[in-house]
């Protein structure tokens, strides 16, 4: 299997609004070393059981479900974390870009236009969030042999704290109108799937943002023949979102596991803008409030 995935990195000190402006590039840069060797980690061909401990003997493990993985972090103008990043040397290709740093996610979508026909599977992920299920993709084809290939199934981002226990979806239920331009959740709104002997059930989503999503090659070569392919509509919430969820939302039928499957396909977001800055507000209760 090959693999194309394409990254936004930005990293400069600010407000604090996003992520790439919450910290300066040592912590931005431990992040995104974090993002890119856990993709190798989890999909790459080094990975090894140990066989012999006296003579270092090894051999090689899950050549089944490895890839060969390309990962290109777009960038723009001095204003990222790659001088000095602690992440090996090989693990992925640096695309500088002459970009306004909110559209870089776009220059991304350009990368995976221009390799059409390369790969197997071409991805987008934002800069802070941590993939590390080998079955991600697996997952990915089994969901398409279900719902066909219009449709597209989005990892449910989460986080995690330190010291705790607890792990929080963070993208749950907007408003009715929140993508509602784009998008009709009564199409085909549901259905359900076997997964090795669990029930796993998929439903459309009144919010697809999840910052990243994942095409086969079919899926691709159909995005970037629609006429909107390459407009960088900003329509949905901003630059950032838009980048990661609008096209997509335009093209394909999106959806999410329900809560009860969430864990089916996920992908961990870095940072605590949820379970630690926004829970931890004055006026925000301590204790949740269940619902479902």
């Amino acid at each position: 299997m090959k693999a194309l995935i394409a990254i936004p990195h930005y990293a400069q000190a600010g407000s604090g609004a996003y992520g790439s402006t919450a910290a300066g590039a040592a912590g931005r840069g431990a992040v995104l070393a974090e993002v890119l060797t856990t993709l190798h980690r989890s999909f790459g061909p080094r990975q090894s059981q140990l066989m012999n401990r006296r003579h270092n003997i090894r051999r090689r493990a899950n050549r089944s479900a490895s890839a060969r993985l390309d990962l290109v972090v777009c960038t723009t103008g001095d204003s990222h974390a790659l001088n000095g990043l602690n992440a090996g040397t090989g693990l992925f290709e640096h695309r500088p870009t002459g970009a306004e740093p909110l559209m870089l996610g776009f220059e991304c979508h350009r990368v995976l236009a221009e390799r059409i026909g390369d790969y197997d599977w071409y991805g987008y992920m934002e800069d802070d969030l941590i993939l590390q299920d080998p079955l991600f993709f697996a997952k990915l084809a089994w969901f398409l042999s279900l719902a066909g290939p219009d449709a597209l199934l989005l990892p449910h981002r989460y986080e995690i704290r330190a010291g705790s226990a607890e792990k929080l979806y963070i993208d749950g239920h907007m408003s009715a109108d929140f993508a509602a331009p784009w998008q009709t959740v009564t199409d085909r709104p549901g259905f359900s799937g076997d997964a090795l002997g669990l029930p796993v059930s998929f439903e459309r989503p009144n919010n697809p943002h999840a910052g990243c999503f994942f095409l086969d090659a079919a899926q691709m070569r159909h995005w970037a023949a629609q006429p909107h392919f390459g407009d960088r509509d900003t329509g949905f919430a901003g630059p950032l979102e838009s980048a990661a969820s609008l096209g997509i939302m335009k093209t394909f039928r999106i959806y999410k596991t329900a809560p009860d499957s969430a864990g089916f396909l996920e992908i961990r977001h870095a940072g605590n803008r949820y379970l630690g800055n926004w829970l931890d507000k004055p006026g925000v209760p301590r204790q949740p409030a269940w619902t479902g």
